[in-house]
């Protein structure tokens, strides 16, 4: 992703291994402060994603994979290591994919960072696809809503949803974005808007509950990225989610999601399968230390929501568009990677 940094523009990824250390960007601190951290050990690394220093499926996977290195380097028992990196986050499948890919490479003998930069490499190319596949349904002059952050930060590099907004903008089209909030912790205000500004790419926030009079207004199309997909196609992703789902099908707005095949989990038949993680009260009720909320109000705070198949057009990933219907297609190339056939 391009960075601003005393006026000058730098290319830097999410997570990254360098001299023996994984670096991070501290995504906690955005827009106000730009922080790079180095980690050295799993256990640092799993207290980073379960804080949300790092965040955004792909970029948990990355990280993951990154932590198992690690592990295996300090010859901590893989096993073990596995088990403290997967307890972290419950919903976004791409850390169990990337935990278990990790196991996968360390058995048959790879070298343990190799291994996770070449992971990290995947997901970047998956995600270049991405843009690729989604461009092509960018039109000129579209005005795009997104929710949550999907982009460069939350995939190590590119973006899911972002991808194909930035690929289009570079072959220039002309396109704004709707920038959702997404309450409680604001990624979308705080990281995707730092994003779009990074690129100079024109774009608006928007609070939320002023997502449905924008679309009625002229929101051509919505992109949102996932942190696991189903077999039947529901999918799980930042709470907010579904609301914009089924206005946008009552609308009549085409609704996408961008992901790579690595976020498919096939294992559940429907979303109703999913693990949706709950996070501490303290996120609504509470901005840095001061309350909000009377004392003796409790908060509800489900980090995610899960939206049923019929309400999405397609899923944008590095296999091409597919309906829901046509998800099946990329099972086999993730049982390849897997090494299972």
């Amino acid at each position: 992703m391009r960075v601003m940094m005393e006026d000058e523009s730098e290319n830097i990824r999410a997570v990254w291994h360098e001299n023996g250390k994984v670096r991070m960007i501290d995504q906690r601190l955005l827009p106000q402060e730009f922080r790079i951290i180095d980690l050295t050990d799993y256990l640092q690394v799993a207290e980073c994603i379960k804080n949300m220093t790092v965040r955004g499926a792909p970029s948990i996977g990355a990280a993951a994979a990154y932590g198992m290195a690690l592990a295996a380097e300090g010859g901590v028992d893989l096993d073990r290591a596995a088990s403290v990196l997967k307890g972290t986050r419950p919903t976004a499948y791409d850390l169990f994919y990337a935990v278990d890919n990790m196991i996968i490479s360390l058995e048959r003998g790879d070298d343990p960072m190799e291994a996770a930069s070449k992971y990290a490499d995947r997901v970047i190319e998956r995600c270049q696809l991405i843009g690729k596949y989604g461009a092509t349904l960018i039109q000129e002059g579209a005005h795009i809503m997104t929710h949550c952050n999907a982009g460069a930060l939350a995939t190590v590099d590119v973006g899911t949803a972002l991808a194909p907004i930035r690929t289009a903008w570079n072959a220039g089209k002309h396109i704004f974005v709707y920038v959702s909030e997404t309450r409680p912790r604001l990624q979308g205000m705080k990281l995707t808007a730092w994003e779009l500004y990074n690129e100079g790419i024109p774009h608006a926030i928007i609070v939320d509950g002023a997502s449905g009079h924008f679309m009625r207004k002229g929101v051509d199309m919505i992109l949102v990225g996932a942190d696991r997909i189903a077999s039947n196609g529901d999918f799980a992703n930042k709470i907010g989610t579904f609301d914009k789902a089924v206005l946008a099908n009552e609308l009549g707005i085409p609704f996408y999601v961008c992901a790579p095949i690595s976020t498919f989990d096939f294992s559940i038949p429907t979303g109703d399968h999913i693990v949706i993680e709950d996070r501490k009260e303290e996120e609504v009720t509470m901005i840095g230390n001061i309350r909000l909320a009377p004392g003796e109000s409790a908060a509800l705070n489900p980090s995610f929501d899960m939206t049923p198949a019929k309400y999405v057009t397609g899923f944008i990933t590095e296999a091409g568009v597919l309906r829901p219907s046509e998800i099946g297609r990329v099972r086999r190339v993730k049982l390849q990677e897997a090494g299972e056939i």
